[in-house]
C-alpha cells in the first residue's frame, strides 16, 4: 500500500509540474513573448548594422574632404552657391510632382 501511495504520489508531482511548466511557457512572460523578443533584436541588428553603414560611409566622406583640395573646394561650391569667374548658373523651376487636371 505504501508504494503505490509513494508512487501515485510521484505521478501526481510529476502531473503537477509538467501542468506549470506548459502554463509557464503559453503565459505572456512565455514562448510567445521569448520570439517577440527575438523579432525586435534582429530587427535592432539590422538597424544597427545599417547604421554602422552609414557611419563608415560619411568617415569616409570626410576624410576625402581632408585630403582631397579639389573635394573642399567641389563641397564648398556647392554649399555657398559659388560660381567662378566665366560660369553661368541655370536655374529652372521644378517641375510638380503630379499633374492634376
Amino acid at each position: 500500500m505504501g508504494f503505490l501511495l509513494r508512487k501515485s504520489g510521484y505521478l501526481v508531482a510529476v502531473a503537477f509540474l509538467g501542468l506549470c511548466a506548459f502554463v509557464i511557457l503559453r503565459g505572456p512572460q512565455g514562448m510567445p513573448s521569448l520570439i517577440e523578443k527575438r523579432k525586435e533584436i534582429q530587427a535592432m541588428q539590422e538597424l544597427n548594422a545599417d547604421l554602422q553603414n552609414q557611419i563608415e560611409k560619411k568617415r569616409a566622406r570626410i576624410e576625402r574632404l581632408k585630403t582631397s583640395e579639389a573635394e573642399q573646394e567641389l563641397e564648398i561650391r556647392e554649399r555657398l552657391k559659388l560660381l567662378r569667374k566665366g560660369e553661368t548658373r541655370f536655374i529652372t523651376p521644378e517641375a510638380p510632382a503630379s499633374s492634376a487636371q
